[in-house]
């Protein structure tokens, strides 16, 4: 009983230790203690029922109701009695935890919060793994399979989220379960008594045999491989994501990738799709706003000195009530609520979902797309984005230079300025702010000195044959050489107005394209853009596109944020987005100088037109004829099989004599003829016997091996046929063929076999079902039963070699690699 008490213990605390990987998951350790005080419960529980030798029922018992208990305590659910006794309204209580747990779980991102649902669920897990490994390791003194419900908590963070888990708590689990074998392998050699060595002297219960200390230090290396080697394979820690982190727009891939939204770059993937040399259809939309501005996705807030990160963002799902978008706003904002629709293509796959902002409801989205009001965007840690259809209802916010101007200055103190005016040291870049801002009195005149200084009379241009960074450094090379892409000029603006005092960040999504069809915009890989949003108070955030308008095709401009290249003023009426066809024509991206601007640029025109896919049906074809051949394979073998057997060798008769059951040769016996080739008439009944027993296999009629030929033949016509007709004449003729070719000195020989093979299959199809003889004919049972017993003999002449190939090993010993080390 002690040493059982003493493996409970360690059981428990293993259970713990595998259950580390969970601190990954959650942003405290609330947790952990709770989930301690849950399985010091059960620990202790097990202890007192095997004290008093409980069966082991009893012992299961006992456990899960210290569980109940223990949670009961943990998680009340209001009144006093149900706080320390367990109710029927715990238990409804309990359900709503769990229900509440769903809900949870597809409503943060790790790290989750510590709520009541979370915590519950990870408790009743953890608490209910806990009774298992004590019944298994403890109660049926079966370690190893403890390791199975041990391993259901310790894959749990690599389910939800894999690329947030570190190594170090899996090696944690994983030494928690090698103490528990180590503990019981040492509980079994306590039972044999006291251990000696050759010399008398007494062996501790810790010291390990050589062969033993071998297998640990294996298990160890093993564990230790197992956990560090995924790191050291490339691909295998972050996933795709790490090819797409470290891209540098050289178009190798797809837009975006899946996997966790805080971890894509979306400047990597930016890059490689504008570099494509290939066009894909990613996204068809269609909005009741008549010029729309741009569908987003990603939102890019976090500058690093490396450049701006995405951060991992967070939000309620989708299909709850989404924030209304004039909380907080001035009065004066103009706002106009429309409808989309949005189809993705299998092209687009990433964790993110293509939406106008401020979005205020959506259908089709399940509560696994969750929605991040700060940063307006939608996405999943569990879904991709391909194939997707949808609908949503948002808000257009619709602003004047003049309302802008009346936005009054954020203080230092302000969370936003706070959180999103943070530069990094950039002397070159800190001094041209504070040359295009001097003298701008509002902060909107100030955004506007800087956004107007990315233009064509500054030198300025479009180009795709730059470096695609956004660190420092990048940024203050774009700045000198004044050529770059979208991303390029994004990042700069949003880098010059936090310079500035302002809050911006960078936004990602899509123009509006230049294939329309009525208000139907067909998005591809080419119309990937990024642009930078301004923060304004009492007003939010603002877009402002700074990239040249003719290197962005389906462009939308603003009188707030207007084309600075364009010969004429922008005018739009109630300062709307302008569409792609309203901008003057010189200077959008259906202009007359666009080619010319193209070549020069190294850019490749677009049509617009959707690219063709190759069609799907011919692969269902060949995927049909190929499940078709795969099911007529047993048919065709059982043909094959009996066109074989039908074609056995015939014998040469040299000479008559009387069947012996027949009497003289005058009487009533049947000739038979003898001193022909004995071993082709023997394999010539053979053949017709065992295609009489796969006949009667076919049909479902039974079939014993234990009889002799000839009681086999009688049984068929007593219990099957009927014995005047020819069925049955046929089948004492093929009985009475294979007795004699197992038993006789001269067989039977006669060109009869086959055609009573075909009498006795017609009788015995005639007295099939339907189904039956279906079966017999697509799916003969008698070729599925030789495959079943091929593989079963071929298993067991495995086994039985493997097992002498590890009797062999057993006979080498490392013991005997010490028989000749000197005595100390």
């Amino acid at each position: 009983m002690i040493a059982n008490r003493g493996l409970g213990l360690v059981a428990a605390a293993a259970t713990l230790l595998a259950a580390a990987p969970l601190s990954a998951i959650f942003q405290r350790w609330t947790w952990l203690v709770q989930s301690a005080i849950a399985v010091a419960v059960v620990a202790g529980v097990a202890a007192l029922l095997r004290l008093v030798r409980a069966p082991l029922w009893g012992q299961a018992l006992g456990m899960s109701a210290g569980l109940l208990i223990a949670l009961t305590w943990m998680f009340p659910s209001g009144s006093e009695l149900a706080a320390v006794l367990p109710t029927p309204g715990t238990i409804a209580h309990f359900g709503e935890l769990v229900g509440g747990s769903v809900q949870d779980m597809r409503s943060y991102g790790v790290k989750v919060p510590d709520t009541d649902p979370l915590l519950f669920i990870t408790v009743l897990g953890v608490g209910g793994v806990a009774v298992v490994v004590d019944l298994l390791a403890v109660g049926l003194r079966r370690p190893a399979l403890a390791g199975l419900p041990m391993l259901a908590i310790y894959s749990v963070p690599v389910a939800v989220y894999v690329e947030s888990v570190p190594p170090v708590p899996f090696v944690i689990g994983a030494a928690g379960y090698l103490w528990l074998l180590v503990s019981d392998n040492i509980d079994r050699v306590r039972r044999f008594g006291r251990r000696f060595t050759g010399d008398g002297r007494d062996v501790d219960v810790w010291e390990a045999s050589p062969l033993a200390s071998a297998g640990r230090r294996l298990a160890v290396v093993g564990v230790v491989l197992a956990v560090l080697a995924p790191l050291a394979v490339p691909g295998m820690t972050g996933g795709l994501l790490d090819s797409l982190q470290s891209g540098n727009g050289d178009g190798n891939g797809r837009a975006g990738v899946g996997g966790s939204p805080g971890r894509v770059d979306l400047f990597a993937a930016l890059s490689g799709e504008l570099n494509q040399s290939e066009v894909a259809d990613l996204v068809k939309v269609t909005t009741t706003e008549p010029n729309p501005f741009y569908l987003r996705f990603g939102v890019a807030d976090d500058l690093r000195p490396d450049g701006f990160r995405v951060r991992n963002p967070s939000g309620r799902a989708v299909t709850r009530n989404l924030p209304d978008p004039a909380e907080g706003v001035t009065p004066q904002v103009q706002q106009e609520r429309y409808r989309a629709t949005v189809e993705t293509t299998r092209d687009l796959n990433m964790p993110l979902m293509p939406v106008y902002a401020e979005p205020v409801r959506a259908e089709g989205l399940n509560g696994n797309w969750l929605y991040d009001p700060n940063l307006q965007i939608v996405f999943s840690n569990r879904e991709n984005s391909r194939g997707k259809r949808y609908e949503f209802d948002y808000v257009r916010s619709l602003y004047t230079p003049e309302l802008l101007r009346q936005s009054p200055s954020l203080s230092a103190s302000d969370p936003m300025v706070q959180r999103f005016t943070d530069t990094p040291p950039a002397p070159e870049v800190d001094a041209l702010v504070e040359e295009l801002v001097t003298g701008r009195d509002t902060d909107y005149d100030r955004v506007r000195s800087i956004y107007d200084h990315f233009s064509a009379r500054n030198g300025f241009r479009y180009s795709l044959s730059t470096e695609g960074g956004t660190s420092g450094r990048d940024i203050v090379d774009f700045l000198n050489n004044k050529a770059g892409f979208c991303q390029q000029y994004a990042a700069a603006m949003a880098w010059l107005v936090r310079a500035a005092g302002i809050p911006a960040r960078v936004a990602f999504g899509f123009t509006n394209g230049t294939s329309r069809d009525g208000d139907t915009y067909v998005l591809t890989n080419r119309n990937l853009h990024a642009w930078t949003e301004v923060y304004f108070g009492g007003i939010g955030w603002v877009p402002f596109d700074a990239t040249p308008a003719y290197g962005v095709p389906g462009n939308a401009r603003s009188d707030w944020a207007p084309d600075t290249d364009a010969p004429d003023p922008v005018t739009p009426s109630a300062g709307a987005p302008v569409a792609p066809g309203e901008t003057d024509p010189s200077a959008g991206p259906t202009g007359p100088d666009q080619a010319d601007r193209n070549i020069e640029e190294g850019l490749v025109p677009t049509t617009g037109t959707p690219t063709e896919q190759a069609p799907v049906w011919p692969w269902w074809v060949a995927a049909a004829l190929a499940l078709l051949v795969l099911l007529a394979v047993p048919a065709l073998r059982r043909m094959t099989l009996r066109r074989r057997r039908g074609t056995a060798p015939a014998a040469a008769p040299v000479a008559t004599a009387v069947d012996a059951a027949g009497g003289s040769a005058g009487g009533t016996g049947r000739p038979v003829v003898i001193g022909a080739d004995a071993d082709s008439a023997r394999a010539r009944a053979h053949a017709a016997w065992d295609e009489l027993l796969d006949t009667l296999v076919d049909y479902r009629v039974r079939v014993d091996r234990t009889e002799t030929p000839r009681a086999t033949a009688d049984r068929l016509v007593r219990e099957t046929l009927t014995a005047d007709e020819p069925a049955a004449t046929a089948v004492r003729l093929l009985g009475r063929a294979e007795e004699r070719a197992r038993y006789a000195r001269d067989p039977m020989v006669g060109g009869e076999l086959h055609p009573a093979l075909g009498t006795v299959r017609h009788a015995l199809g005639a007295r099939a079902d339907r189904r039956t003889r279906f079966v017999a004919a697509t799916l003969p049972p008698s070729v599925l039963l030789r495959w079943r017993t091929t593989v079963t003999d071929t298993s067991s002449r495995l086994v039985a070699a493997t097992g002498r190939v590890r009797t062999r090993l057993l006979r080498w010993n490392p013991r005997r690699l010490l028989a000749g080390r000197p005595a100390r």
